[in-house]
């Protein structure tokens, strides 16, 4: 990582075509890691993220007594501490990964000794609050500083409780169960929309019990974790910037190979097919329950229609949103996107940015406090993106760029190593120009 911001020059491309394997999911990985971390015994993990996230968690358990290690053919091996931290001396770095902060604090406040974690700039401004409350409920104590990091936390015993989470989020959940999983009686998370569930499905691979409702999540403390050997599948979220850039071209035609299809995460599939994309699961197999295929794409031939996305579909599409508004002007019909308030206190404010990047390439957009509207029917030319150091947004301009007339300038690119170092070469690759 540079101190001073990378760019990168984005020219325009006549087609998408070819065959990827992406990155391991992020999600599962952070928690992978986390729980090899605080399980009995060595995990090994195949085609773990290469994120600087990920990279965030293992050090923090590794400062908490776990031994990590990275094996030559680039797989990572993991000895878990058997239930039981040490203390590190100095504060938890959790870098920019609010996955790190929120899910390591549900584990560390049942633990015994005093724990601070910190973070940087972005992630000492995003919310912490709605961890606390659930946390304290539990008889944790939780100190924040004006609702953010640093997070401190002195180990204390808790008991069990029933939460619902005022708003939906895996990272919540996750907190309150990795809480629960070391606690006398039963833990229950409630939630309005069905988060992905990750958690409850990583928790059962390494042997916990877990309860599933339609609307809630049980967890029965204490219980023990025990190592696993996993491949960890590919990251959908990173796969939304390929699937969408595939979608801009009539000719195009792309695969994704050992791709994550967990359907608390594979919404996007649906949108991109109502839009009128081509997608075919070429190959589906279970793999520590998360489903992984091979996935095919290709764009329809009159070009993508229109879409509307509100209510629970925007909490299940917020880290796909930026990508989907990029490349609305290029749609016929355009987009209309609602209820998305969370997206103002991602890395960045991200409905702000879209508005501000579309405007730079010439588009027309109207911005809401929840969301954007994108009329279809545009043509966007090259500009000066501002990526406002958020991994997404530099990502996504990318892909619009794909489209654009002439050269676009991604300011702060180096933000993408943050999710996936890989991508602008993995861009390139597939871009026909």
């Amino acid at each position: 990582m540079h101190t001073s911001t990378q760019e990168r020059v984005i020219r325009p491309a006549r087609n998408v075509l070819g065959s990827l394997r992406l990155p391991g999911d992020k999600s599962i990985s952070h928690r992978y890691g986390m729980l090899a971390a605080f399980a009995d015994g060595t995990s090994h993990f195949t085609n773990f993220s290469t994120g600087a996230d990920c990279a965030s968690t293992l050090a923090c358990m590794e400062a908490l007594g776990a031994k990590v290690g990275k094996l030559t053919d680039g797989s990572v091996e993991v000895t878990g501490v058997g239930g039981r931290v040490t203390p590190a001396k100095h504060p938890l770095d959790c870098g920019n990964s609010g996955s790190t902060m929120r899910m390591i604090s549900g584990l560390l406040a049942p633990q015994e000794g005093s724990f601070t974690l910190v973070g940087d700039a972005s992630l000492s401004r995003r919310p912490m609050e709605r961890i606390r409350k659930p946390l304290a409920e539990m008889g944790a104590r939780l100190t924040l500083t004006e609702g953010h990091a640093p997070v401190m936390i002195e180990g204390a015993r808790l008991h069990a409780i029933d939460y619902t989470t005022p708003v939906p989020s895996a990272q919540v959940k996750t907190c309150v169960l990795l809480a629960g999983l070391q606690t006398e009686g039963t833990t229950t998370v409630r939630e309005s929309v069905r988060t992905r569930d990750h958690s409850e499905l990583a928790l059962r691979a390494f042997g916990a019990t877990v309860h599933r409702t339609s609307d809630a999540v049980s967890i029965t403390g204490p219980q023990a974790l025990h190592a696993i050997d996993a491949a960890v599948p590919g990251d959908i979220s990173s796969a939304a910037f390929f699937l969408c850039a595939a979608a801009l071209f009539p000719g195009s035609s792309l695969v994704l190979d050992s791709l994550g299809l967990n359907p608390t995460r594979a919404t996007l599939l649906d949108v991109l097919t109502g839009l009128g994309a081509r997608i075919a699961v070429l190959h589906l197999e279970e793999k520590h329950a998360e489903l992984v295929g091979t996935v095919q794409v290709s764009a329809p031939a009159e070009g993508l229609g229109s879409a509307e996305i509100s209510g629970a579909l925007a909490a299940q599409l917020i880290d796909e949103l930026p990508v989907l508004a990029a490349i609305a002007p290029y749609m016929r019909g355009g987009i209309r996107i609602r209820d998305a308030k969370e997206l103002r206190v991602k890395e960045s404010d991200r409905i702000a940015l879209v508005a501000k990047n579309l405007r730079a390439m010439g588009a027309e957009v109207t911005e809401f406090e929840d969301g954007l509207d994108v009329p279809g029917g545009q043509s966007l030319h090259g500009a000066v993106i501002d990526s406002g150091g958020d991994h997404r947004i530099a990502m996504a301009f990318s892909v619009a760029g794909l489209r654009a007339e002439g050269e676009t300038l991604i300011q702060g690119a180096e933000s993408a190593a943050i999710s996936f170092p890989e991508f602008f070469d993995l861009l390139d690759q597939v871009a026909e120009r």
